[in-house]
């Protein structure tokens, strides 16, 4: 996955709309972009597009973000849409790779009701949206095998956290915001899955969004979230990569194949060793 975008659980028309948006997954939200009183409507919403978005045989992946466990409204949601089965769930404000294996002992049950196999449903963690979650990054290792990815929030963590702002005057994300933004990555690394950068929240601003795309897939992320089906294509484009890395991607693979028991081999001129073997097989391996 490339783009991730999110789209309101309560409307319809922005559901449907967003199909053809050219994402890669679809972040169907019954947390922040619902209101409190439209939550039970977003539910049956967002259930009944599931039903009927998961028989195309063409289509977006279709995740679900449910409300954080702590506000006691995660089980209303998952009872409102697992038995239409969501390709997966978005859990916000994990606190660390426990929160992430109590969601999935709740999705055994529910896939066990559908009559689903065990583990179909993955987890995406927003892992960094609080203080108390930065210190629990280290956890998602030992979370299971439902866990897919990690990402972060800036919003969220700067509301918590009390700052002003978390932008600085040119734009780009003041220090604390960075250091949260890094520790995601390494803790994607660490759990073998796969780092997905925040939002950039002004949409209009195209460039602004290509850049911080650019930053973020030459720091190590894979993907990006989009609040906004234009961002979309700026995303994709810049999570692709390109036919000259591709290609060097492979000739660094089969360097390494027709030397297996090589510490380093050569290509095109340059001494390499595992590190560009594992680099080139992740890259490979994004092409799906």
């Amino acid at each position: 996955m490339r783009s991730l975008l999110f789209v309101p659980g309560d409307s319809p028309r922005k559901l449907e709309k967003a199909l053809t948006a050219g994402a890669d997954a679809l972040l169907l939200d019954l947390e922040d972009a619902v209101a409190p009183a439209a939550k039970d409507g977003a539910r049956r919403t967002v259930s009944a597009f599931l039903a009927e978005a998961t028989a195309e045989a063409e289509r977006p992946r279709l995740y679900v973000r449910v409300n954080a466990l702590e506000t006691g409204l995660t089980d209303a949601d998952l009872a409102g849409v697992m038995m239409a089965m969501p390709d997966g769930i978005v859990l916000p404000k994990a606190s660390g790779g426990a929160d992430v294996a109590r969601l999935g002992a709740k999705l055994a049950v529910w896939e066990a009701r559908a009559g689903a196999s065990d583990g179909a449903t993955r987890i995406l963690a927003l892992a960094a949206e609080s203080a108390r979650g930065i210190f629990g990054l280290g956890t998602y290792a030992e979370a299971g095998g439902r866990l897919m990815g990690l990402t972060w929030g800036g919003e969220d963590l700067s509301a918590d956290v009390g700052a002003e702002t978390n932008r600085d005057a040119r734009g780009a994300y003041t220090e604390p915001y960075r250091l949260a933004r890094s520790l995601t990555l390494f803790a994607a690394a660490a759990a073998s899955v796969d780092a997905i950068d925040a939002v950039y929240t002004n949409f209009r601003d195209l460039t602004g969004l290509e850049a911080e795309c650019r930053e973020a897939c030459r720091d190590g992320f894979v993907a990006k979230m989009a609040i906004h089906p234009a961002q979309v294509p700026v995303i994709n484009a810049a999570f692709t990569p390109s036919a000259e890395a591709v290609q060097r991607a492979r000739a660094v693979v089969a360097a390494f194949r027709a030397n297996p028991d090589a510490g380093v081999t050569g290509v095109d001129g340059e001494m390499l060793d595992r590190p560009h073997l594992l680099r080139a097989e992740r890259l490979l391996a994004r092409l799906g």
